[in-house]
């Protein structure tokens, strides 16, 4: 009797079928050649799939999990070992994918190239789509006022939206001008050679002239704006709807959590790319600042709430200017009660980019701040009540009275683009006023001094210390199916710390899985210990020795090569002491656009000419250099992720307060993730070969170092000695 026919919806059938499309898509290019590495990596992506329950669930049933954490060595083929398993799964299960990546490359390189040739290959067709954050696109109600368009009675509604970054209006007539002539020429552009699309524009604009015509969500009305049917970001949004594939970003993804922007992640198949990145941007995403000093806007911001108010009987606006006087009064004496506490902190403090800065130890305020800060935020929660009930009134009589839309709409919109700024407010303050139980990790918690004509400015910051708290409590939640990939999980040859970081050390969901790089790393490769005379702790010694050493050896360089600083005084040094044969063949950092520094660079190999990149950390991952474009790798230092910035110092203050060990357990793990990305850049395919040199002897002389050295991929691992003699490792 034969057995009964397998269930094609079970979880070992839909994993079989998802499989069964990768080796397809594998066999019908080319262009690819079968990697052990790769196929493993694309079954776990179909076992992970194809077993989590997806969508809604019985009452009582507990629907099943599965998160996979995969790092994938360079020349894995990761992209391909996840899209083809997820989109034949998604297709199988009538749901969709959304991958999110860390770098625009990347997305440019699964939307340009690798999507399009897996539609190409695949039996079943499939639709994919780029989304953006909406902030990237135009808002063509604003525009329009901006450059000039509408009724007189509306063209000066919008008048006290440019303020400068201290929330004063511009300044000269010629600047007033220029601004109307930037867009004005926005608006005759759109539609005819410019889709509405921030990136599309030939030469960004600042950030200053772009943020009064995006289309933010608190300046929108949506379907009942005039101009919704021609909306250049709802356009985008209905592409999404057809698309099985959505391509976004981690920062749009976490902003995304609660909202309908993107696909339920209860009922999707989430792949987060260069997911090593996940961790530093929910920190950046889920934390809060406010400007003491500048504070211009909520006067504006009471005026309008009032007269808009006003407009549709909402009697509670009338109070909006007394609690915008409030709120200045409460910032402003915050700001003076500042600036008196920390005197001495300030004046002691080192100048940054932020100025000069100054962090509460352990996340502890004087109690002197809880009184003005309680004041702040409620204030703050009291004015956020009255421009809601107002939108509340505003939508409604949009609804309403379809002929005033227009007006009512550019209403909306003037209250809209200033609100999220009383909301800063109100969170920082609120995060600020947090005090974690004892055992519980801190909040971290500074305040940064500017000075200027107009006298200082102080800015208060706050944010949680651990990541992993922030996902887990905000993202993890709603996901039942995710795959989570990058080239550097593993802190030496564990998950433990990345888990830990991304919310998932526990998890019974996860899965881990390591896939080593098909490379021939011994043969294509070459790792040499450079040792210095200097400590490289002495960075009065060891600079000037090193960037010797390095310029010895960049004498050497015949075809491309890329050096990696920890610091731009480093580099600093180096492009100094550059000779001029030397400095006519570097192109560093900072002076030319990424872009076109790296198509110089690779036109002048590509031209057989030798040519040095000099960079700094993010030049150390997600930079593409194959064959001659880096023969040669200079690491001039160990790149330690050190916590030197508040939310590292807190937790790391924090760690050594509970007992514990900080440089083991933050500062080591993080460090060797950042080495194997930038040891990372040399071998990306199977016929390139590089040396590499880092100038840093502990590699050799610690026991940290060693474990950080053998953590790497396997190189041929060389000594050389400060005479200059070349020794073989074991």
């Amino acid at each position: 009797m034969s057995p009964p026919p397998a269930d094609p919806a079970s979880p070992d059938a839909l994993a079989a079928c998802a499989l069964a499309a990768f080796d397809q898509v594998l066999a019908c290019r080319a262009d690819l050649r079968p990697r052990p590495g790769q196929r493993r990596m694309a079954e776990c992506v179909a076992e992970t799939f194809a077993g989590a329950t997806l969508g809604a669930v019985e009452e009582g049933e507990e629907p099943v999990r599965a998160i996979a954490v995969i790092e994938a060595g360079t020349g894995v083929g990761k992209s391909l070992a996840y899209a083809a398993p997820a989109i034949a799964l998604a297709l199988a299960r009538k749901t969709r994918v959304l991958i999110s990546t860390a770098t625009v490359a990347l997305q440019e390189q699964l939307v340009l190239k690798d999507l399009p040739a897996l539609a190409a290959a695949m039996d079943e067709p499939f639709r994919f789509a780029l989304a953006k954050g909406r902030g990237r696109y135009v808002c063509k109600l604003k525009l329009a006022r901006l450059a000039g368009e509408g009724d007189a009675a509306e063209d000066d509604l919008f008048a006290d939206e440019l303020l400068d970054e201290s929330g004063l209006p511009p300044g000269s007539d010629a600047e007033r001008q220029a601004r109307a002539q930037f867009y004005g020429a926005l608006a005759r552009s759109l539609g005819r050679d410019w889709d509405g699309d921030r990136d599309s524009l030939p030469q960004p604009p600042a950030p200053e002239a772009w943020w009064p015509v995006a289309a933010e969500a608190s300046s929108c009305t949506g379907k009942h704006c005039p101009v919704f049917g021609s909306c250049t970001y709802f356009e985008k949004r209905r592409e999404l709807v057809g698309a099985q594939v959505i391509v976004v970003n981690h920062d749009l993804l976490l902003a995304s959590l609660g909202g309908r922007n993107l696909p339920a992640l209860d009922n999707s198949l989430l792949v987060l790319d260069e997911a090593h990145h996940l961790p530093s941007v929910a920190l950046d995403k889920f934390a809060c600042s406010m400007d003491l000093g500048a504070t211009a806007w909520i006067e504006t911001l009471g005026a309008r709430c009032r007269r808009i108010g006003g407009l549709v009987l909402v009697a509670e606006a009338a109070d909006a200017p007394r609690l915008a006087t409030e709120l200045q009064q409460g910032l402003a004496a915050l700001q003076q009660l500042l600036l008196q506490l920390y005197a001495a902190e300030f004046a002691a403090a080192r100048e940054g980019p932020e100025g000069v800065r100054v962090r509460a130890a352990d996340g502890r305020l004087p109690e002197a701040l809880a009184e003005p800060l309680a004041l702040v935020r409620a204030v703050a929660e009291a004015f956020l009540d009255a421009l809601a009930g107002v939108a509340k009134a505003l939508r409604a009589q949009i609804r309403e009275l379809p002929d005033e839309a227009r007006r009512l709409s550019v209403l909306y919109a003037q209250l809209g683009m200033l609100t999220p700024r009383l909301e800063q407010v109100h969170a920082t303050a609120q995060l600020l006023l947090t005090d974690p139980p004892d055992a519980s990790p801190p909040v971290a918690k500074w305040f940064t001094l500017q000075g200027g004509v107009r006298g200082p400015r102080v800015r208060a910051h706050a944010s949680h210390v651990l990541p992993g708290g922030s996902l887990r409590a905000q993202l993890w939640g709603g996901v039942r199916a995710a795959v989570m990939s990058s080239a550097t999980l593993r802190a030496g040859d564990a998950f433990d710390f990345f888990l830990r970081e991304a919310g998932l050390a526990g998890d019974e969901a996860v899965r881990t899985l390591s896939v080593a790089s098909p490379f021939d790393y011994a043969a294509q490769g070459r790792f040499v210990v450079v040792e210095t005379r200097a400590d490289p702790k002495d960075a009065a010694r060891f600079t000037p020795e090193m960037v010797a050493l390095l310029l010895a050896d960049l004498a050497g360089v015949r075809r491309g090569a890329l050096v990696l600083f920890t610091s731009r005084e480093q580099m600093r040094h180096a492009v100094a002491a550059l000779p001029p044969a030397l400095r006519a063949l570097v192109l560093a950092q900072g002076e030319l656009p990424r872009t076109v520094l790296l198509q110089r660079h690779r036109a002048a190999v590509a031209a057989g000419g030798p040519s040095i990149v000099f960079g700094l950390q993010s030049f150390g991952e997600g930079m593409d250099l194959p064959g001659a474009q880096c023969e040669q790798l200079f690491i001039a230092k160990l790149p330690f992720a050190s916590p030197d910035d508040p939310v590292g110092e807190t937790r790391a203050a924090w760690l050594r307060a509970s007992g514990r060990d900080a440089f083991t357990e933050l500062v080591l793990p993080a460090t060797a993730m950042r080495l194997a990305q930038w040891a990372g850049r040399a071998i990306r395919t199977e016929d390139d070969h590089c040396s590499i040199h880092c100038y840093d002897k502990r590699l050799l002389t610690t026991a940290f170092g060693r474990r950080l050295l053998a953590a790497l991929p396997p190189f041929a691992r060389w000594r050389r000695d400060p005479e200059g003699r070349l020794v073989a490792l074991e």
